[in-house]
């Protein structure tokens, strides 16, 4: 048990994996366990054909199906994965926060344990922030003609975040980022929900940071059903946002 204030329990770290790595994928997990298994080992498997090194971080955010148990196992044979526990739900707000504290990469990326990205996405944000011309990676997808509703809360979003904030990078699915960009960045964020996130992606095009876009893809849940596509997760995310436009 660490000291931190949110009292998170992280596995021990076996000694040769302590060297700080190129890549940081932080696997976020709560409530998967029909489907982190196999998108842990579908992460690691294609970690393994890049020609860098990394490290796989899952954080079980207060699991109560057992999802917390598969991680550990998780953490004992995949190479080159921890494992951090939350001892109860945070949201995803209390994951991004983990991670950010947790995470030794240079680059950072963030995927959910449901499998509906591929993993794949890495090698391709990989291979483009590569360059020296690239300091963040916001994916977009393409328009969704079997969800209308999703369509309307995605493009609602946007006119919102462009409302209170200004001009807001478009950002859908998976981000890569690097980790210089959180030095001495103080992030106001405390919600439960992606708040966070889209503050840091703010502030860092305040800054300055060299942001692209890529286009991905997406599949359907392994299993399921979404956490965050809900009326309560739509309207928690509104106050943070809210309270945030009051902090910038």
């Amino acid at each position: 048990m660490t000291d931190d204030p949110d009292h998170r329990s992280v596995a021990p770290v076996p000694p040769r994996a302590c060297a700080e790595p190129r890549l940081s994928v932080i696997l976020m997990a709560y409530d998967e366990a029909a489907s982190l298994e196999a998108a842990a080992h579908e992460i690691h498997a294609q970690l393994a054909r890049l020609d860098t090194s990394y490290e796989l971080l899952v954080i079980d955010d207060g699991s109560s199906d057992g999802s917390g148990a598969i991680a550990d196992q998780l953490g004992r044979t995949l190479a080159r994965t921890r494992v951090v526990h939350h001892p109860h739900n945070r949201g995803l707000g209390g994951v991004y926060r983990t991670a950010f504290a947790e995470a030794r990469g240079e680059l950072l990326t963030f995927f959910p344990a449901d499998g509906q990205f591929p993993a794949a996405i890495i090698g391709q944000y990989l291979a483009a922030m590569n360059g020296a011309d690239t300091d963040m990676i916001l994916g977009t997808l393409p328009r969704r003609r079997d969800s209308r509703l999703g369509n309307l809360l995605s493009a609602s979003e946007r006119l919102l975040l462009r409302a209170l904030f200004g001009p807001f990078p478009r950002f859908q699915g998976i981000l890569m980022f690097r980790r210089s960009l959180l030095d001495g960045m103080t992030l106001a964020s405390r919600g439960r929900g992606w708040t966070v996130l889209m503050e840091l992606i703010l502030r860092a095009q305040r800054d300055g940071a060299r942001i692209r876009n890529l286009p991905i893809t997406v599949r359907p849940r392994l299993r399921g059903a979404s956490k965050v596509n809900n009326l309560r997760s739509i309207f928690s995310n509104l106050a943070q946002v809210l309270e945030l436009r009051l902090r910038l």
